[in-house]
């Protein structure tokens, strides 16, 4: 009986190559690991069309409907991720292709990332840092956040981790979602308002919704125009929730204090990204699970998928 082939076809930056739990894929198949991203469409094709099963590890490897219709031998993505839109779920849904995620497995790590970025915005730590390299003594307020009010756009694992975080320094929390329920009421100790309540109310306005249709640039120029003129924007969730235009136009023009950003539109972010000339920012590289237990966690889970798939019993199946 021929083995299955178990590809990854671009690994970078690295992810899941040398991890340890992939020796659990020996007894299944043979996994073949690229260390580079593939660069076009038929490098992509090029890589997977043998594959029974891709393990995408990086988000930055899209996987659409040109391309998923040229792999006939594939029957499973599993996915280094919670979200899904590298993938047209439609097509594989067509193409017979299960695609599995991994909801809420490093939510505590990307809602600390997301709770630091809040600290590094509210000290204004990177406007001071950039100062004092120039040999320049600032002085510009921070801002206190305990008794602040922060407004968590999506209560997912994410969002009610960050809600966690924040009542135990003292903060308000309100909350949006598009399905809000009386028992996460009571279980997040939170608020749940409407959308142009919390926008308005809140000192820090923290992003936790998956993108769809329904949220790309859920954040635009009239929302911005909403929110407090001291108010801070962070975003872990994906770049598209914003409307990168008009959240530079409100930095620049102040109204809004600053936003802290781990998620872009363009990603790797180019050069010239207008998000880079904004004074009042703080830009990580989608690197908010990117420690060595979320790495781990997110190595395991994915392995994990592959395993109860290839043993009829599939798991955090999205299609």
């Amino acid at each position: 009986m021929d083995r299955l082939k178990i590809v990854v076809p671009g690994d970078a930056p690295p992810q899941i190559q040398g991890s340890h739990h992939l020796k659990r894929l020996e007894p299944y198949g043979d996994v073949v690991i690229h260390k580079d991203r593939p660069e076009t469409d038929a490098e992509k094709i090029c890589r997977a069309k043998n594959a029974d099963i891709l393990i995408n590890s990086r988000g930055m490897v899209k996987w659409y409907a040109d391309v998923l219709k040229q792999l006939p031998n594939l029957k499973l993505i599993s996915l280094c991720s919670i979200g899904t839109d590298m993938i047209d779920l439609e097509t594989a849904k067509q193409q017979g292709i299960v695609v599995c995620n991994q909801p809420g497995r490093t939510a505590p790590v990307v809602a600390e990332h997301s709770f630091g970025l809040m600290f590094a915005l509210a000290k204004r730590t990177a406007y001071m840092t950039q100062f004092l390299k120039t040999g320049k003594w600032p002085r510009m307020n921070n801002i206190y956040l305990q008794g602040k009010t922060l407004g968590i756009i999506g209560t997912g694992h994410i969002g009610s981790e960050m809600a966690r975080l924040a009542h135990a320094i003292g903060m308000n929390v309100i909350a949006w979602t598009y399905n809000p329920t009386a028992e996460k009421t009571n279980k997040l100790r939170i608020r749940y308002v409407q959308l142009e309540d919390l926008l308005r109310m809140s000192d820090v306005v923290s992003l936790h919704i998956k993108l769809t249709d329904d949220s790309y640039h859920l954040i635009g120029e009239r929302e911005l125009a909403m929110m407090k003129s001291d108010a801070l924007l962070i975003n872990v969730a994906r770049g598209k929730i914003i409307d990168t235009n008009a959240l530079v136009q409100a930095l620049n023009n102040g109204y809004i204090s600053g936003a802290a950003i781990d998620v872009f539109d363009q990603e790797p972010l180019p050069k010239d990204h207008p998000l880079l000339s904004c004074e009042q920012v703080i830009l990580t590289p989608h690197c908010a699970d990117m420690t060595p237990e979320g790495v781990d966690l997110l190595n395991e889970g994915v392995v994990d998928n592959v395993v109860a798939f290839l043993e009829n019993k599939p798991r955090n199946v999205v299609v």
